[in-house]
């Protein structure tokens, strides 16, 4: 397969996107940023715990007969050994990410995503298809809403999305709540996964939330336009248009949301490229 990608850091003081890619697959995470105001009981911290999920995933899906959900499982439980010794990995306040990848197994391609990355592929006569997956949306409704009232970036909303992570974190990985790469390998199990027949597969993105607003949140561009972005002028110029949008709402008065600018991490591929 053939892929480009871009990664750019939002407002916060580190990305905490990460993007890996072989010859076979591709993994991009986005790591849930942590309010400083609240506790953490890992002391590597949301980027670390990103960056090693994914390298760790990149190695299990290069072997073909390893299913997506079980590579999740195994790589949770793997980086759990890094720190367990180091830090409360049974507490809430631990890091935690969403994840979306693919890999080329033979003739078809094969795909995971958990919580709200988006991975769209382009199946040609069949149109195009967006999967994600958006629990988390679905709890906390209340606090998710006072949350969003801006003005993004005031010390008033910084409160309030306080408050909405207190909340999320005694949701996350719970039956009654929604799903994300933790410290609970089981988490795996809820992860929507699923296999096309590659032959079919024009195009595909991976997005995290960063990067799929022009398409989901901001409706400037269609998917299909969003893909035709991405095929012609490449991942940076789809993330410098959304930065674009994002400087003349920069309260987000038009586009309320947490941040001015998120971390944005864009992965384009071509799966057959190579077989034209």
């Amino acid at each position: 397969m053939q892929v480009s990608v871009a990664s750019t850091q939002g407002v916060g003081a580190e990305n905490e996107d990460a993007v890996h890619a072989s010859a076979t697959g591709v993994v991009v995470l986005d790591g849930l940023s942590a309010p400083k105001d609240l506790p953490m009981a890992c002391g590597h911290g949301t980027p670390w715990f990103v960056r090693q999920l994914g390298t760790h995933l990149l190695n299990l899906i290069g072997e073909a007969n390893v299913p997506l959900r079980e590579a999740l499982r195994t790589a949770i439980t793997e980086v759990n050994g890094l720190h367990r010794d180091t830090c409360a990995l049974d507490q809430e306040a631990v890091p935690a990410s969403t994840v979306v990848m693919i890999r080329e197994r033979g003739d078809t391609l094969d795909y995971l995503v958990l919580s709200d990355n988006v991975l769209v592929l382009d199946l040609g006569p069949d149109g195009i298809k967006t999967i994600t997956d958006k629990r988390v949306e679905e709890v906390a409704g209340k606090e998710m809403r006072a949350a969003l009232e801006g003005p993004t970036g005031t010390a008033e909303q910084a409160a309030r999305i306080s408050a909405l992570v207190s909340v999320q974190r005694r949701l996350r990985n719970h039956p009654d709540g929604y799903w994300v790469a933790s410290t609970d390998p089981t988490a795996a199990d809820q992860a929507i996964t699923g296999t096309v027949e590659i032959s079919n597969v024009r195009q595909a993105a991976l997005l995290t939330d960063g990067a799929s607003r022009l398409a989901d949140s901001f409706g400037a561009l269609t998917w299909a336009q969003l893909l035709d972005l991405l095929r012609t002028e490449g991942p940076a110029a789809l993330i410098a248009r959304t930065r674009k949008l994002e400087q003349d709402d920069p309260t987000g008065e038009r586009w309320p949301r947490f941040k001015c600018s998120d971390d944005a991490t864009a992965a384009y591929v071509q799966p057959h490229a190579s077989r034209a």
